[in-house]
């Protein structure tokens, strides 16, 4: 799984060449022992994530909504998606 972005200690990865397996918009987020799923308007589909980090998150989506949906779009026609951008 392709990391697509890294900021505050946050890793953001987003699965691709695996159409067919995923149903809602998602990407997978990584802090310390954390692991969350986030759907493309930033809310936890699964998993548990610290409040703060969460609100990081959040904004990143509001920032790159347009880039998140076409690495989506991208990732399940099984090709290779892109970095956005981190969080500053």
């Amino acid at each position: 799984m392709p990391t697509i972005s890294l900021f505050y200690g946050i890793l953001i990865k987003m699965n691709w060449k695996d159409t067919g397996q995923h149903n809602a918009p998602h990407f997978h987020a990584f802090y310390g022992e954390y692991e969350a799923v986030f759907g493309l308007d930033g809310e936890i589909i699964s998993g548990s994530f610290p409040k703060r980090q969460s609100a990081f998150i959040k904004a990143w989506v509001l920032l790159h909504e347009d880039d998140l949906a076409a690495n989506w779009r991208l990732a399940i026609n099984g090709e290779e998606i892109f970095r956005i951008e981190p969080l500053r």
